[in-house]
């Protein structure tokens, strides 16, 4: 398994938080600030937050003007990577990727199978690369939320873990635009 690689200097990234309800405003947003908390707790940098309607346009909308940011290295988004009608983050994020991150969504699966058993199915969660920005979609619940985070980005945005991170290769993740 990995590790952390104390003789490094961690490298804090900026993160932006997006949560999708059609009901929940900042005050009710509980995925929202678990994440938020998580994130400056490591040292992080919150770079936005937002809420948007379960609406596909919106959500793409928002992601893309966060790739387009010079002060957005990762969006983190929660809610609405279900089966129902009106859940279509994972659409929206897809419809964003350069490269989705097959791993993750299987990862994720892998932890939330060891906490709910089989109900792990019913979650999309997904993650991608566009513009440079780490994408990754979450349900939308805290606990979710709390697994993501504390089993697989709390590590994988960390610098310092071995034997490999998504930090150490973020300078190189929009290359091919560049050779141009």
């Amino acid at each position: 398994m990995g590790r952390i690689d104390e003789s490094k200097e961690f490298i804090p990234v900026r993160i932006a938080v997006l949560t999708v309800s059609d009901s929940r405003d900042i005050s009710e947003d509980r995925s929202g600030e678990v994440l938020v908390n998580r994130i400056e707790a490591a040292g992080h940098v919150l770079a936005d937050r937002m809420i948007v309607r379960d609406e596909r346009d919106q959500i793409a909308d928002q992601l893309r003007e966060w790739i387009a940011s010079d002060e957005v290295d990762v969006v983190i988004s929660t809610g609405g990577t279900g089966l129902t009608g009106r859940d279509v983050t994972v659409e929206a994020h897809r419809d964003v990727y350069e490269k989705e991150i097959d791993a993750f969504g299987t990862v994720f699966a892998m932890v939330s199978f060891q906490k709910i058993g089989t109900s792990a199915v019913q979650s999309r969660a997904t993650g991608g690369v566009a513009g440079g920005t780490y994408l990754f979609a979450l349900p939308g619940s805290p606990g979710a939320c709390k697994d993501a985070w504390d089993d697989i980005l709390s590590l994988q945005l960390d610098y310092r873990h071995r034997p490999c991170n998504f930090v150490e290769i973020m300078p190189r993740l929009d290359e091919h635009q560049r050779r141009k």
